[in-house]
């Protein structure tokens, strides 16, 4: 079905997961909203988080300790400003939500909030709804961008590229592939909610949507990104196919890791074994398996379930009883096989309180962006929380005056190429898109060490080069932003999504792996064999500017 859309809008918001989704809700009514999504708005990766969303409203907890466990899991790297503003307005967005109509589980007679305790967090403090929070969120601020007059959702469209005023460096819009042609879509501000970028990782929880297109298409342009390096692995993610994450909550309710021998070695590596930070229990699974597993990439240890009474697992974990169930498993009598897979960028976009980044114009909230507050590593549920915190700081968002009413119009350019390039073109794409994400999990996962690196760094330079020299790079990479493209060419939407997904994952991963070979020392989610301890020295923030590598201090308030 052919949808027109206008050729500008007050702000443009590119991703609908609750970044996203919230930020439009957030954004004054007064101004047109575009809100732009690769698939349907109902597929990211908020969509699939199951553990909750932190927030300190209990009795016997404060924003206080909220901060000082963000802090601790943080590993000296949390910009103290950022996590104290995260975890004082939690309560108020907590309410904001139920308000909007998000049912949170809830227990007793007085229908009170119900919390759940998650590993590093020092109170239950961890609102959910069964195990499927994330939906929860993601289908009730659907339903309410739906009913806005003033936001209008363009699905199954791709954001390309940024476009920067030349003389004054704003951002004033982006190319948008939407239905066959490029168009370009003019704004007074774009805000980039695109998610992680899991999928350059072989391993991986999240969704196939997440290719890192915000951080990939921003720093392009030149914005300033931070802390790459940082990658969260989750621990105890399915060994079927899709990598279905079983939540952290699972070991918060009692659940035990165990090896083959039905050993809870978890201990070995940590006291609190299997309620550890994250970045450890992986790295015990990790580093398990390599003293006992015959091939690395098929092994897995095993959840075990049985501690948990049987009618908590339905009512807490329905979701996840569900899943396990297709694939033959029976959580009541038998262990969940699982591993560890990447989970969580840490890392990306540099922004201040209010989302800004260092080109005017351009925001980003969300995964995508890199606030302060997670440091080195992510407390459980703080993103979501980070989604809805950050996203609700737009409603004071400053616009500039339209310079100019309407785009000049340029006549649509047509990309034309012999069908049997076209196709040996997309097999090039395909393969780079296969082999990539290997080459990353096997040289920057959770164990990194100097050689891998650079000799991977070697490998993604190539492929990059290889991907510029594409007949379609060569086109698309020398127009003007204002101008259009028509293409003629079958199944043109999936292959042009192809082109510009394997160009985005190729920068993250020469990103990943150049951050990751910067860092000399060990801190959070990045593990370096070669430097197994934090430096004290190294207690500053990763900079990219563009080729440039830098560091830069954190923020103490």
């Amino acid at each position: 079905m052919e949808i027109d859309i206008p050729s500008q809008f007050d702000v443009l918001v590119v991703g609908a997961g609750a970044a996203g989704l919230y930020t439009a809700l957030c954004l004054p009514e007064s101004l047109r909203v575009g809100l732009i999504t690769k698939e349907t708005v109902s597929l990211s990766a908020s969509d699939w988080a199951q553990g909750g969303i932190a927030a300190a409203i209990a009795p016997d907890d404060s924003p206080a300790l909220h901060i000082e466990d963000t802090l601790q899991a943080g590993a000296g790297l949390c910009d103290v400003e950022a996590v104290e503003f995260l975890a004082q307005h939690a309560p108020s967005c907590i309410q904001s939500l139920v308000n909007l109509g998000v049912a949170f589980d809830r227990h007793g007679q007085a229908q009170a909030l119900a919390l759940t305790l998650e590993a590093a967090h020092s109170r239950h403090r961890v609102l959910h709804a069964a195990d499927t929070t994330g939906r929860e969120v993601t289908t009730t601020l659907t339903a309410q961008v739906l009913r806005r007059p003033n936001i209008q959702v363009i699905q199954q469209a791709l954001a390309l590229s940024l476009w920067l005023e030349p003389e004054s460096g704003k951002c004033q819009g982006i190319s948008l592939f939407y239905q066959g042609e490029i168009r370009p879509i003019k704004a007074r501000a774009v805000v980039l909610a695109t998610g992680g970028g899991g999928q350059v990782f072989a391993q991986t929880t999240n969704p196939a949507v997440s290719t890192g297109d915000g951080v990939a298409i921003a720093w392009r342009v030149g914005a300033i990104l931070r802390d790459l390096e940082f990658v969260q692995f989750h621990p105890t993610a399915l060994t079927k196919p899709g990598r279905f994450l079983i939540s952290e909550a699972v070991r918060g309710e009692g659940a035990h890791l165990i090896d083959d021998e039905g050993r809870r070695f978890a201990f070995d590596y940590h006291p609190s074994g299997e309620l550890a930070p994250r970045d450890i229990v992986s790295r015990a699974i990790f580093s398990h398996l390599q003293r006992t597993a015959v091939d690395l990439a098929t092994a897995n240890v095993w959840l075990d379930m049985r501690p948990i009474p049987p009618d908590k697992i339905r009512q807490r974990f329905p979701n996840i009883l569900k899943v396990c169930q297709h694939w033959g498993i029976d959580v009541f009598h038998q262990p969940i096989p699982v591993a560890p897979a990447a989970h969580y960028w840490m890392g990306g976009i540099a922004t201040d309180l209010m989302n800004r980044t260092n080109i005017p114009g351009l925001y980003a909230v969300g995964e995508t962006a890199s606030t302060g507050v997670h440091g080195a590593n992510r407390l459980a549920s703080n993103s979501l929380l980070e989604c809805i915190v950050f996203g609700a700081q737009l409603a004071q968002i400053q616009l500039p005056d339209w310079e100019d009413s309407q785009l000049p119009a340029l006549p649509a350019r047509e990309f034309n190429t012999d069908l049997q390039e076209w196709q040996n073109q997309q097999t090039q794409l395909a393969t780079i898109r296969e082999k990539l994400p290997r080459l990353v999990w096997q040289s920057a996962g959770i164990c990194r060490e100097e050689s891998s690196l650079l000799s991977a760094i070697a490998t993604v330079e190539s492929w990059r080069q290889d991907f510029a020299a594409l007949p379609l790079s060569q086109f698309l990479l020398a127009l003007h932003p204002n101008e259009p493209v028509k293409f003629h060419f079958p199944d043109v939407d999936q292959q042009v999504r192809l082109w510009s997904e394997t160009g985005n994952l190729l920068d993250v991963a020469y990103l990943i792996l150049k951050s990751a070979a910067f860092r000399t020392e060990s801190r959070g989610g990045h593990y370096r064999l070669d430097y197994p301890h934090p430096n004290p020295d190294w207690q500053i923030h990763t900079l990219v500017h563009k080729y440039l590598w830098s560091k830069s201090p954190i923020v103490k308030s």
